[in-house]
């Protein structure tokens, strides 16, 4: 018996007829129930209007009339969430209130700027006027595409700014080379952390093995194999990491250090050196590409730290690459992360930290400056008790 065709559809009716496509979205919202056609007439206060009230707006005018619209649309969320307000509508008590108020907050407003639709027919080929050619970033992101279906303007600016990315890459100077993120795998632009890595003396006997759990880009399986470790085995469960990963350690000429495996956490064996950069954040992710940050009830940190003493060999290092945020945010206090590592037979050995150097830790107007100004990032060397 043929199991039931599950493909998400989204319907609409357009010159008297009903019609319907298939429904993509990486978020995995689900599709609109209410769909209406717009064009270039199409007015920015009514598209607003039902946007917010969940209502679907199916773009068959000029693309980039289309464009416009939606910085229109943002231009109107970020008024009504306090951007722009001389007064904001409820200052949150605690850095945790301020957190869970501005995930809502974002939450609502991509909810918002997703109500706007662009059409693909098959082959990726966006039937309106003045489109761009995005068949190359769209094969790149989603695989080859054969059927009509229809998307959210906001995802796919986000697939061909991906695609940017890949083709430009992100320079790492503790590699003197260029990584390229793929679509949906997390760019290594926060460059402390990398760099944490590259100056943390190496433990003896990591010279022939390491692993890097959770590759990622594969940034800091690159690094450790151009510090001279001559087998890395590299692991994560993401498949478009594990490509990306793949892509960039072939760029780079380490292939033969190099071996990336499909696992959730650990490869089989020991080590004397086992590298993890889990998300710092515990909290749900609101895409695939916020797994990278966001880790609910702090799976994968947990998980290493469970399994990091069996994967280690004698007189081995782990190294816990995390951003202490969750703790000025109220998420996870320092004295869980003490206890976690305590209960899975391990002690610090020592720690190594850095202050991030990104635009967000110096914005005064972000919601969240208070925690981000005092966040601190950490290299913990961990070793068996």
């Amino acid at each position: 018996m043929q199991a039931p065709d599950t493909t998400p559809l989204i319907h609409w009716t357009e010159q008297g007829e009903p019609r319907s496509a298939r429904w993509h979205s990486e978020a995995g919202m689900p599709p609109p129930k209410k769909v209406v056609v717009a064009e270039d007439t199409t007015n920015a206060d009514t598209a607003y209007r039902l946007a917010c009230e969940g209502t679907a707006l199916l773009w068959r005018g000029d693309f980039q009339n289309a464009r416009q619209l939606l910085q229109a649309l943002a231009r109107r969320a970020d008024h009504k969430h306090g951007k722009g307000k001389k007064k904001v509508a409820k200052v949150p008590a605690t850095p945790t209130e301020a957190f869970h108020l501005h995930r809502q907050a974002q939450s609502q407003r991509a909810r918002t700027l997703a109500m706007l639709l662009i059409p693909f027919d098959p082959g990726y080929v966006i039937p309106l006027r003045r489109a761009p050619d995005v068949h190359l970033a769209c094969n790149e992101a989603y695989g080859r595409g054969d059927d009509a279906f229809v998307i959210s303007l906001r995802e796919l600016q986000g697939l061909i700014g991906a695609h940017e990315w890949r083709k430009t890459g992100v320079e790492i100077p503790a590699l003197g080379a260029r990584i390229h993120p793929h679509y949906g795998v997390f760019s290594p632009v926060r460059g402390e952390y990398v760099q944490l890595v590259a100056d943390t003396p190496l433990p003896r006997g990591a010279e022939a093995l390491a692993f890097d759990i959770g590759a990622g880009t594969g940034v800091l399986s690159a690094v450790l194999a151009r510090r001279g470790v001559r087998h890395v085995v590299a692991t994560d469960m993401d498949r478009r990491a594990l490509s990306c990963a793949r892509d960039n350690i072939a760029r780079l000429g380490l292939d033969e250090q190099v071996e990336l495996l499909e696992a959730d956490l650990f490869p089989p064996g020991r080590a004397a050196l086992v590298v993890c950069n889990p998300p710092w954040v515990p909290a749900r992710p609101g895409s695939s590409i916020e797994h990278a940050v966001y880790d609910p009830d702090s799976r994968m940190l947990k998980g290493f730290l469970a399994g990091l003493k069996e994967h280690l060999a004698d007189g081995g290092e782990g190294w816990l690459i995390l951003s202490d945020l969750a703790e000025h945010l109220g998420l996870r206090p320092r004295a869980q992360l003490l206890e976690w590592i305590d209960q899975a037979g391990l002690k610090v050995l020592g720690r190594q930290d850095v202050r991030p150097v990104h635009p967000r830790a110096s914005d005064a107007s972000d919601p969240l400056h208070a925690a981000r100004s005092a966040e601190v990032t950490s290299l913990w060397r961990l070793g068996a008790a």
